[in-house]
C-alpha cells in the first residue's frame, strides 16, 4: 500500500486539485454563486496546485510538488477559518468580510454541515495527505 501511494500519491493529489478547481468554477459560473473574499483566497491557493501537481505528476518526480505543499497548507488554514466562521458566529466576527458577499453565507448546506468551505477544506486535507504519503523516505535525512 505504501508503494502505491509513493508511486501515485502526486497523481491523485493532482486529480483532487482538478476536481476542486472545476467544482469552484461550477459554483461560480454555472450556479452563479458569487465568491466571498475568503473563497477567492482559497482559489488563489487551489488553482496553481493544478499546474504544480500536474507538472510533478507528468515528470513523475515528487520534488516538483514541494512548492504545492505551502499553497495547500495556506489554503487549508483559510478554509478552516472560513468553515469555523460559518458554523461558530463568534469566530466569524474576528476577521469579518465587510465588502461584497459576506463570508458567512451558506450557498449550500447539505446534511446541515457540508458547505463550500468544508468542501475546500476537505480538498486541501486530501492533497496534503496524498503528498505526505507520496514522499520518498529513502532520501530524507
Amino acid at each position: 500500500m505504501r508503494d502505491f501511494f509513493r508511486s501515485y500519491g502526486v497523481l491523485f493529489a493532482w486529480f483532487v486539485s482538478i476536481i476542486a478547481t472545476l467544482g469552484s468554477l461550477f459554483f461560480s459560473e454555472i450556479m452563479h454563486y458569487e465568491p466571498c473574499k475568503l473563497c477567492w483566497l482559497q482559489r488563489i491557493c487551489m488553482y496553481p496546485l493544478t499546474i504544480i501537481l500536474g507538472y510533478a505528476a507528468f515528470k513523475e518526480d515528487r520534488k516538483y510538488a514541494t512548492p504545492g505543499v505551502l499553497l495547500a497548507v495556506v489554503g487549508f488554514l483559510i478554509a478552516g477559518y472560513h468553515y469555523a466562521g460559518q458554523k461558530i458566529k463568534s469566530i466569524g466576527r474576528v476577521l469579518p468580510c465587510e465588502a461584497g458577499v459576506p463570508c458567512s453565507v451558506d450557498y449550500i448546506n447539505w446534511l446541515g454541515f457540508i458547505t463550500i468551505p468544508l468542501l475546500s477544506l476537505t480538498a486541501f486535507v486530501l492533497i496534503l495527505v496524498l503528498l505526505f504519503l507520496s514522499r520518498d523516505r529513502k532520501n530524507e535525512v
